[in-house]
C-alpha cells in the first residue's frame, strides 16, 4: 500500500534538497533514516521529518510494519521565491532570491492495491471478457 507525506514551503532550495533526496530513494525506510541521521546537510532535517511522517501514516492508516516499508519516491519541487534586494554601490541594488521547496515522500510495503483488487474472482472474470466489436454502418 502506498502512503505519502508532504511538507510545503520548506525554506531550502529545491536544488539543495534534491541532493539529499537522491540519497534515500529506493532504500528501506529504516536504512533511509540512518543515512539521513549521518549526513551533514541542512536539508536532511526537513526530509527526515517528512520521511518519519510517511512512516507513521503507513503504520496508523494502513497497519503496515516499519520493517517492510521501502521509500518508493521522494519528490522535490520548487516552492515560491521571496524576492529581496541588497544595496550596492552608487545607489543601485542587486536581487536576492530566497528559494523554497515542497517535499513529498512516498513509502510502500510492496503490496500494491492493484494486486489485491485483481485477485478477486469477479474482477478477474470481468477483465477476461472481450468487448463487443462495433458493427460498421454501410
Amino acid at each position: 500500500m502506498k502512503t505519502s507525506a508532504t511538507a510545503k514551503f520548506v525554506g531550502t532550495s529545491a536544488r539543495k534538497t534534491g541532493l539529499v533526496a537522491a540519497l534515500i530513494r529506493g532504500r528501506r525506510a529504516l536504512d533511509a533514516q540512518v543515512v539521513l541521521a549521518n549526513t551533514d546537510k541542512r536539508a536532511t532535517v526537513p526530509v527526515g521529518k517528512v520521511l518519519t511522517s510517511a512512516i507513521a501514516n503507513a503504520e496508523n492508516n494502513h497497519g503496515a510494519k516499519v520493517a517492510d516499508l521501502i521509500v518508493e519516491s521522494v519528490l522535490i519541487g520548487p516552492g515560491p521565491t521571496l524576492k529581496r534586494s541588497r544595496p550596492r554601490a552608487k545607489g543601485s541594488a542587486s536581487a536576492i532570491r530566497k528559494r523554497s521547496s515542497h517535499i513529498t515522500v512516498v513509502v510502500t510495503d510492496g503490496k500494491s492495491a492493484a494486486k489485491l483488487v485483481s485477485s478477486t474472482p469477479e474482477v478477474a472474470a470481468a477483465k477476461t471478457k472481450k468487448p463487443a466489436k462495433k458493427e460498421e454502418a454501410k
